[in-house]
């Protein structure tokens, strides 16, 4: 079955075969046309008949099919890049950020909003309902709604090159990273690596061409599985300098120099904060979040500092001696670190692979969250297809790597929501891993009630010579952090879709997916999937001892790494406007002085690939905090597990309708108040770390 404008077919299972690029252009117009209709319908009302129902809810599905739409096509600009798509997605871009931006602009618009809330009995109006009115009048106030109409004019256009420059940003990153290879055909080249790198890399050389079964070649990219094994196991110095150097490249040469969008991004996020009436662009965004200003989270991440500076310290003084004499380099920091952990824990993370096929990390995560939360999560037949079927019984993906599931409340058997996983690296899809989702299911009475659709994808190592892919530990985890987002949106029963599921406060959104890393780490979860790939046998007991040993190695280096993101981040959006930086490295030098190890070589800042601050026009930028913050919550959180016992069910099924449940419905000081039955303790995070 064709559709006419297939991006905009609201169908639970998408199509994935029709939504080609020559379809967005006219699929996104229309949605805009439309959207653009009912926004105008609204502006247009009788003041005197503007009401809580017919503005505020009537905004709630005035966009919602340009979002839908809008939503897949950068879901396949993520997956499924090309330069079809890329041209289409970039020429509608424009079009979808103004319009957008426009909203909260609209005078006419703002009138209506004003009226319904100054006019709105507020008693008559639910706990949600009142959420939302709060949350729209303030959503317009912060994106300009009382500003002069000339100053509206530039908040647009600001709005506008924001959304093609840090989309610009992403794709010089994906393209950096995608014209590096290195081809090996000398083994003794990779003393060192161990056997499941050297699978991955003959099999990837021979799906480019090169080599044979007989005289195999290896090929390496800039991809984390590749990369990752290189810098910490490959014996050969200068094998990891040169990946280490083409990797830290990545975005800072050439066509893809992001360098100078970093500074056009800051200036136009600092002149936007202005206009806006803020100091600056973190006092701009976290004024709702829970650390309320920039000065409250450059605090938080200044008081970490100084808490583990000296261990920071010790920790790479540490490695030096076991080094020996010759100074660190960037390119042996991992290498290194590796050989000191098996010294002295005796411990080789690569000893643990062989216990995480994917297939039984994915049983066990699934079986882990259906006792916990009362779910059931099946996995339900798809296909890959290039051109539409005539019929569509079966539900589609967009790769023949991905799996569709659906996911039901294990009581009542009710349709809570369906989700895709798109676990392997490929070329066309971008680095990382990420949680997203395309429908945000109504809920409401049993006749409201539509389930979600979300996603979740990775980078892993993938399947070699068509045995099961075996993850490392590090990897695993990732697998749970997703899937932790995933429940969040999954579970959301909040009546209002823009409240539910993910959409919260920055700094709580990570609670979710980082509190479920913590079933990576007891035996009694690890024993339900952590089975040896070829005879089921759970990790032996003298193996589990010495991860567990091992866990806090370097635990401050590790700390700081994550923090020195978080002070870069923050120092860049508060303290400077873009414009005034003339060296990038320079300005970051000053920034992160007391946060880096000291070196030999001087290593690359991340900011040109760092696409968490400046990929999109907000995103994580001055919110990278968020990670530690939320770790602190997650630490806490998951000692009330603990205490109760780690599959303990009641306390489950309190997390999914407490916090899980409730998305944006209520502050997030209030939820996770509501679980733990007090305020965080902010020493739950260092105490996990083995830091105080």
């Amino acid at each position: 079955m064709s559709t006419e404008h297939p991006f905009l077919d609201t169908s639970f299972h998408i199509r994935w075969s029709e939504l080609k690029p020559q379809h967005i252009e006219p699929d996104i117009q229309q949605a805009l046309e439309a959207a653009q209709q009912e926004i105008d319908r609204l502006a247009g009302l009788p003041l005197e008949d503007a009401t809580f129902q017919n503005v505020i809810i009537g905004l709630e599905h005035a966009t919602r099919a340009l979002s839908e739409a809008w939503g897949k096509v950068g879901h396949l600009d993520s997956v499924l890049n090309s330069p079809e798509l890329r041209e289409a997605y970039n020429g509608m871009l424009p079009k979808v950020s103004n319009f957008f931006s426009h909203i909260s602009l609209n005078s006419d618009l703002w009138k209506r909003v004003r009226y319904a809330r100054d006019n709105t009995d507020t008693a008559l109006l639910s706990p949600v309902e009142m959420r939302l009115l709060e949350e729209t009048v303030i959503d317009f106030q912060e994106q300009g709604a009382d500003l002069p109409n000339d100053e509206k004019k530039k908040v647009a256009a600001i709005n506008q090159q924001l959304a093609a420059t840090t989309q610009k940003f992403s794709e010089n990153v994906l393209d950096a990273t995608n014209a590096w290879e290195k081809i090996i055909t000398d083994a003794a080249l990779l003393s060192g690596l161990p056997r499941s790198a050297l699978e991955a890399a003959q099999q990837d050389a021979e799906n480019k061409g090169h080599g044979t079964a007989s005289e195999p070649a290896y090929r390496f990219t800039l991809q984390a599985p590749s990369y990752m094994p290189v810098m910490q196991y490959a014996d050969s110095e200068e094998l990891r300098k040169e990946v280490w150097g083409a990797f830290s490249k990545v975005a800072r040469e050439g066509e893809t120099n992001n360098i100078p969008l970093v500074t056009e991004i800051l200036s136009l996020r600092q002149q936007k904060a202005r206009l806006l009436g803020k100091e600056n662009f973190a006092e701009l965004v976290l004024a709702r979040r829970m650390a309320k200003s920039g000065e409250s989270a450059l605090n938080f991440v200044e008081n970490l500092h100084s808490r583990v500076a000296d261990a920071f310290r010790n920790d790479y003084a540490d490695l030096q001696v076991f080094r020996g004499p010759t100074p660190l380099e960037p390119w042996d920091i991992s290498y290194w670190s590796e050989k000191q952990r098996r010294a002295q824990y005796a411990f080789d993370k690569e000893e643990l692979r062989p216990y995480f096929p994917m297939n039984k990390v994915i049983y066990g995560l699934f079986s882990l969250a259906e006792d916990l939360f009362g779910i059931a999560i099946k996995e339900v037949e798809s296909e890959c297809r290039e051109e539409p079927a005539s019929e569509n019984t079966t539900p589609e993906v967009w790769d023949k790597d991905v799996q569709f599931y659906s996911v039901q409340d294990k009581a009542s058997g009710r349709h809570l929501g369906s989700f895709y996983a798109d676990w392997y690296p490929r070329e066309s899809k971008r680095g990382g891993a990420w949680m997203n989702y395309l429908y945000t299911g109504e809920r409401g009475t049993e006749n409201q009630d539509t389930p979600h659709l979300g996603l979740i994808c990775g980078n892993m190592t993938p399947s070699v010579a068509g045995r099961p892919a075996c993850l490392t530990h590090n990897e695993v985890e990732t697998v749970f952090h997703e899937f932790g987002h995933l429940l969040h949106h999954i579970c959301g029963e909040v009546t209002v879709p823009s409240l539910n599921g993910v959409n919260v406060a920055w700094d709580f959104v990570e609670l979710p997916s980082q509190i479920m890393e913590n079933w990576c780490w007891e035996r009694e979860s690890l024993d339900r999937f952590a089975r040896h790939v070829d005879t089921d046998e759970p990790i032996p007991d003298d193996l589990f001892e010495k991860m567990l040993k091992a866990r806090n190695f370097q635990s401050a280096a590790i700390t700081m790494r994550q923090l020195s993101f978080g002070k870069m981040d923050l120092d860049l959006h508060i303290k400077y406007q873009g414009d005034d930086i003339e060296d990038l490295d320079a300005t970051l030098d000053s920034i992160l002085d007391g946060y880096t190890p000291q070196l030999a070589t001087k290593s690359p800042y991340i900011a040109p690939r760092f696409t968490h601050i400046f990929g999109s026009s907000v995103g994580y930028a001055a919110g990278y905090y968020s990670y530690k913050w939320a770790e602190v919550l997650d630490a806490d959180a998951f000692s009330k597990f603990k205490e109760d016992g780690i599959l303990n069910q009641q306390t489950g099924l309190d997390f999914r309708n407490k916090i899980l449940a409730k998305g944006n419905s209520e502050a997030p000081e209030k939820l996770f108040y509501d679980f733990m039955g007090r305020d965080p303790d902010p020493e739950a995070l260092l105490t996990r770390a083995g830091l105080v």
